[in-house]
């Protein structure tokens, strides 16, 4: 598996991950990146926390990935399997710590299937981890947090551009039984509506998706409903509180999109006749964009 997928090419490019935690004292996410379009190299840190962002832009010199494991650098700022370490300063807001990762829950087979190698794809999607416990302490502002046992998930993109209407939810919790699920829908540039997603619940793992042919009933602002033979997923999104992020576009980090990172929402999940949870949560994360 490659970590890091650039080759110093010269089109449009971006490549980044997306890092959340979530604990008793709090959420928050960070997603690392590179870019490349028509002015240059650069690099960034997106930090998200329930209602609000913030952007740090770098010069590429600061930016390192290793293509071999996940280890990625941005300035004094570090990310890997291992955990993460921040030094992030503006006037008006600091976020700085470290935090230790346990062993990450990676899936069975790559979520995007065989879609990988369709030609034409905006930008292609990986999941490191569904779920891995996160330790430590990051102060925001001064104010410390600190996570004990607490959760986390990370996933990445590559390509050119994110798509230009998409749907991306993604969940975890630990009440009664352990679960997880992460759950995109997008227009396609070749016409039709994509969708991958994966639902992990109570020991067992289900996967939706267009390539095991998926049905996408519904999809907007307010959720989803889809099935793929005796399997039936229901998204309800019941509040929301957004921020907005600076999402690529033809490489250029231009395009505002807007995430929950600690959404309200209710998950229902069929196999046949059998209900197999009903899940409501607030701290949740869901996006959606419309047409770019």
């Amino acid at each position: 598996m490659w970590y890091y997928h650039d080759k110093g090419g010269r089109g449009p490019y971006f490549e980044g991950w997306y890092l959340k935690h979530q604990g008793m004292e709090g959420s928050f996410a960070v997603i690392p990146a590179y870019h490349r379009d028509r002015k240059g190299e650069s690099a960034s840190i997106q930090v998200v926390t329930p209602g609000e962002s913030r952007m740090f832009t770098f010069p590429a010199s600061a930016f390192r990935a290793w293509p071999d494991r996940f280890q990625v650098r941005v300035g004094d700022n570090w990310f890997s399997r291992e955990g993460l370490h921040l030094e992030l300063e503006e006037p008006g807001f600091s976020l700085r710590g470290d935090l230790q990762y346990g062993p990450f829950h990676a899936l069975g087979s790559d979520i995007m299937g065989p879609f990988r190698y369709v030609p034409g794809l905006p930008c292609v999607h990986g999941v490191l981890s569904m779920e891995h416990q996160v330790d430590g302490m990051v102060s925001f502002n001064g104010n410390s947090c600190f996570f004990h046992r607490g959760t986390g998930y990370v996933e990445t993109d590559r390509g050119r551009s994110f798509p230009g209407k998409y749907l991306w939810t993604q969940c975890t919790w630990q009440e009664r039984q352990r679960g997880s699920l992460m759950l995109s829908v997008a227009k396609m540039p070749l016409g039709f509506t994509g969708c991958i997603g994966e639902v992990r619940f109570a020991g067992k793992s289900w996967r939706l998706a267009t390539y095991r042919r998926v049905r996408v009933e519904r999809w907007s602002e307010e959720g989803a409903c889809l099935r793929q033979g005796d399997l039936r997923l229901k998204v309800e999104v019941l509040e929301r509180a957004p921020a907005e992020l600076k999402a690529p576009a033809s490489g250029t980090m231009e395009r505002v999109v807007r995430e929950s990172l600690c959404a309200r929402v209710r998950y229902t999940f069929w196999e046949g006749e059998r209900l197999v949870f009903d899940h409501e949560d607030r701290q949740a994360s869901f996006e959606y964009a419309g047409e770019a």
